[in-house]
């Protein structure tokens, strides 16, 4: 065999079966030759088996497998282990295992806790410098991998190889603890951190604690009040961009996460996650203002909005205050008009589903929730809170109309239709009308005949329980409404005021038969009976 040198060569042996094969190293030169003595040498197919090439014209040794390439020979046939999956050096720390004798030494630079090379960016530190001279990219901003799946970019060519493995499906490492499976190793064990419960990395802006610390660095971007992704469908911006990829999933529609327990669907399998303990019953959170309890620490987080008195999201439409964004959010339904949700059983409809829940509860007839006080019952918890407020005596509502005072500010709202004289509810019977609903529906039971209250006293019977409540006053004695003028007491507010009419000379109920006038509707009906 014939070679064209320059003053040294450099003699490589490569066994092959039975053959020693003799190569020359030598200085790049393009215009190298070379001439191959066919009975010494095999084919380069045969003699690398489709694992290793010869490069004559740019003096290289290349692996077919991965494509990598050396400068000598002995290099490539010690890279081809790699590749044969044989690993026979073992870590005695943590059992890992090495295909050669030199990964192992570096390896055990790990263990060894030394970090000598550190990055003057972020003073970060490092076993090797080979990783410090990786990590210097990230600095550098220079990302020149590009996933071909979905766009991402890398700054090092094994970060995009890793990534590539999300697209794959494949995920082959098992969680023991929850059997969760990833496509990655370094996933599982970043993951197996949350179940040993160390938490290290600690938040000196909350205190809050962190398992890994990368999961900090990504929490102080809350702190910092920086959003740099924007949603387009909403506009909501982000301080990290997976959390705008996970938001970005409400708006697909697609929900592919259904609770087996009552069949709600989630678009995120954490929120399924987190709904299953509404299930389970179990409460662990409690309010230490008001000791309620909640299944998940961020109900808890948000129901302390509530004792905070902040309030700084503003309804544009009514100029109510909420303490929390998404009690807004609900509320704005509500001045939409749109009320997709009907109850079957009396075809009322409702602006958010959690109140046809809470509707359905009334045909139900279960009233789970006794007041102490009166014996009341209730089909919800809220229902009873309000009623609570009226034994409790305080009215701090107060319609600057009359000056009436009430216990619940949507008594008072109620109140003041009144005021308006704005009558939109007819009866069909009688042709009465009513500022709301409520009175007209109360209003309904005198013409059903209906009455299913029953004095114990005198054995009268009312058709509205608060008609027997006032009824039972005259029996009581009690006469607190005393009239100025002449003198007489009443029972009742409402005869009182009935009969201050008599004093003030208003007669506005005229006789149609004799034009007789009268102060009150109820002495022009007497009257009309003589007719």
């Amino acid at each position: 065999m014939e070679m064209v040198k320059e003053e040294t060569d450099v003699k490589l042996e490569c066994k092959v079966g039975d053959k020693i094969m003799e190569v020359v190293k030598e200085e790049p030169d393009v215009n190298l030759t070379y001439e191959v003595d066919e009975e010494l040498f095999p084919s380069e197919n045969e003699i690398f088996q489709d694992s290793m090439s010869f490069s004559a014209e740019v003096n290289q040794f290349k692996c077919l497998e991965c494509g990598k390439a050396f400068p000598i020979k002995n290099k490539l046939i010690e890279h081809s282990v790699v590749h044969s999956g044989v690993k026979k050096f073992r870590c005695d720390e943590c059992g890992k295992l090495f295909s050669k004798k030199q990964y192992l030494t570096k390896h055990l630079l790990i263990h060894s806790g030394v970090k000598k090379f550190k990055c003057d960016e972020c003073h970060k530190l490092f076993t090797w410098k080979h990783h410090l001279n990786e990590h210097l990219l990230i600095h550098s901003g220079v990302k020149k991998f590009k996933c071909d799946e979905c766009g991402k970019l890398f700054s090092q060519t094994q970060y995009l190889t890793k990534h590539l493995l999300i697209h794959s499906g494949t995920k082959n490492f098992k969680c023991d603890e929850c059997g969760k499976l990833f496509g990655r190793k370094g996933d599982l064990s970043k993951h197996l951190l949350i179940h040993t419960g160390v938490k290290n990395f600690k938040c000196d802006e909350c205190d809050k604690v962190f398992a890994r610390k990368h999961h900090l660095n990504e929490h102080l971007l809350i702190h910092s009040g920086v959003k740099k992704f924007k949603c387009d469908e909403c506009g909501k911006l982000f301080s990290q961009t997976h959390h705008l990829t996970k938001h970005l999933l409400i708006h697909s529609g697609v929900k592919n996460f259904k609770c087996d327990e009552c069949g709600k669907l989630f678009v995120r399998k954490g929120d399924l996650t987190q709904h299953l303990l509404i299930h389970t019953g179990v409460k662990n959170f409690k309010c230490d203002e008001c000791d309620k309890v909640f299944s998940k620490k961020n109900y808890l987080t948000k129901h302390l909005l509530v004792h905070s008195g902040i309030k700084k999201f503003k309804c544009d439409e009514c100029g109510k205050l909420f303490g929390r964004k998404n009690d807004l959010a609900k509320h704005l339904l509500i001045h939409s008009g749109v009320k997709k949700f009907k109850c079957d059983e009396c075809d009322k409809v409702f602006a958010r589903k959690h109140h046809l829940i809470d509707h359905l509860l009334i045909h139900s007839g279960v009233k789970n929730f006794r007041c102490d006080e009166c014996g009341k019952l209730f089909a919800h918890s809220q229902h009873l809170t309000k009623h609570l407020l009226i034994h409790s005596g305080v009215k701090n509502f107060k319609c600057d109309e009359c000056g009436k005072l009430f216990v619940r500010k949507g008594d008072l709202t109620q109140h003041l239709l009144i005021h308006t004289g704005v009558k939109n509810f007819k009866c069909d019977e009688c042709d009465k009308v009513f500022s709301n609903k409520s009175y007209l529906t109360k209003h309904l039971l005198v013409h059903s005949g209906v009455k299913n209250f029953k004095c114990d006293e005198c054995s009268k019977l009312f058709g509205r329980k608060n008609d027997l409540a006032k009824h039972l006053l005259i029996h009581s004695g009690v006469k607190n409404f005393r009239c100025d003028v002449c003198g007489k007491l009443f029972g009742r507010k409402s005869n009182f005021t009935q009969h201050l009419l008599i004093h003030s000379g208003v007669k506005n109920f005229k006789c149609d038969v004799c034009g007789k006038q009268f102060a009150r509707q109820g002495d022009l009906y007497r009257h009309c009976l003589i007719h």
